[in-house]
Formats: C-alpha cells, sequence, structure tokens
C-alpha cells in the first residue's frame, strides 16, 4: 500500500480549479480571493490553498492588493499585446519547421483539428472555440519537431486563454480564423516553410490587434 500524501496533488488540483475560473472568466479580473474562502469551497484546510495560491502569483494569475489582500491580477492591453508578439515569432518558427517535416499523419491530425473548430464555431460556444483555438496552435508546434518552442509557449498560453475569453463573445466568433488556419494548412503540406511562417505570424498579429481593440472596450466598462 503506498503512503498517502495528498497535500502536493491537493494543492495541484485547487490551483487547477482557481485557475480555470480565473482563466474562464467565472472569476473577474480584480477580485479578491481568500485562503479562508477557498478552503471553505474546496471543504480543505487553508495549506493546501495557500500553497496553489502562491503558485498563481508566481505566475501572474493573482497579486496583492494592499487592505483588499489577493486579488485576481486586472486585466493589461499592453500585457496582452506583448504575449501575442512573443506568439507571432514562436508561432512562425514553428511552422517553418512543420512545413520541412509534415506527413501524412500530421496533415491528418491537421485536418481533423480544423474540423473540431468549424464545429465548435458552429455552436456558438466560446470555450469550446477557445480550446480548438489553442489545440491547432500547439498541433503546429508538435508538428515543428522542437520541443522547445512549445515549452516556451506553455507559460504562456493561459493568460492568452484569458485573453481571449474576455475579449470574445458569441457574436464574435469568426468563421474566417479558421479560414486562415486553413491556408496554415495548405502551406504546411506543400511543404512551403516560408509561406507557412508567414501565414502565422501574420494570422497572430492580426488576432493581437483585433483582441487588445476589445479588450480595451472590456476594460473600460468595467472601470
Amino acid at each position: 500500500m503506498r503512503p498517502f500524501t495528498p497535500e502536493p496533488d491537493l494543492s495541484e488540483r485547487i490551483h487547477d480549479s482557481v485557475l480555470n475560473a480565473i482563466c474562464s472568466g467565472a472569476i473577474k479580473a480584480g477580485a479578491r480571493i481568500t485562503q479562508e474562502e477557498l478552503a471553505q469551497k474546496f471543504g480543505v484546510s487553508r495549506q493546501p490553498v495557500l500553497q496553489a495560491m502562491m503558485m498563481l502569483r508566481r505566475e501572474g494569475f493573482l497579486v496583492d492588493a494592499g487592505r483588499k489582500g489577493v486579488c485576481v491580477t486586472p486585466l493589461d492591453v499592453d500585457h496582452a499585446r506583448n504575449l501575442y508578439i512573443v506568439r507571432a515569432a514562436l508561432d512562425g518558427a514553428a511552422a517553418r519547421l512543420a512545413a520541412a517535416r509534415y506527413t501524412p499523419h500530421l496533415a491528418q491530425r491537421g485536418r481533423e483539428l480544423i474540423d473540431v473548430g468549424r464545429r465548435a464555431v458552429a455552436t456558438g460556444h466560446v470555450p469550446s472555440v477557445i480550446e480548438a483555438d489553442i489545440d491547432f496552435h500547439l498541433f503546429v508546434y508538435e508538428a515543428s519537431g522542437n520541443p522547445l518552442i512549445g515549452e516556451t509557449a506553455q507559460p504562456h498560453w493561459q493568460h492568452l486563454r484569458r485573453v481571449m475569453a474576455a475579449a470574445l463573445s458569441e457574436e464574435d466568433l469568426r468563421v474566417s480564423v479558421w479560414d486562415e488556419h486553413e491556408g496554415i494548412l495548405r502551406a504546411l503540406e506543400a511543404g512551403q516553410g516560408a509561406e507557412a511562417a508567414a501565414l502565422c505570424h501574420g494570422h497572430a498579429v492580426q488576432m493581437a490587434d483585433i483582441l487588445t481593440g476589445r479588450l480595451k472596450v472590456v476594460i473600460s466598462k468595467a472601470a
């Protein structure tokens, strides 16, 4: 029988649950977070909650807010744009590499992801669209064959997810995003590394412009 060691696993589960609530918008930017409330919500002691909150602070999702205690980090337009600048560079590099090693198996997987994305758009369910979008870009990272690209991008994706969840609404879903994704796949399938890189980079830059513009409106309404 293995020894029972709940604390690390428990703190990670609490971390993941709170992170998901923050990134989905269920817990709003600026909301106060207390150990006592989370401990009561999850039915646990304060110690694993403290560990989870420390992780969320290190990752930039919680911030000390003086007398208010600990709050969800406010959304920031400049930070969002910087995230997309980094993503544009990584996406372009990944696509260039992926085009040189694209296989029929990868092509099939890519097409399946396009189908998933289009179905998600058809439902009008924003979280499903965001999940499908992230899965597509993670696929390009994987197809590059360079694991360091995905590892470098990994800390940023939950912040990007948070930006997308805050800035998108059902009315904002654009099928053309998936047309752009399909264009990237066509370049990969043709082995056109420069074209795939340019399309990926341009796509990220375009989404930065669209989402940061909408994020400004969201922040101004909340002020």
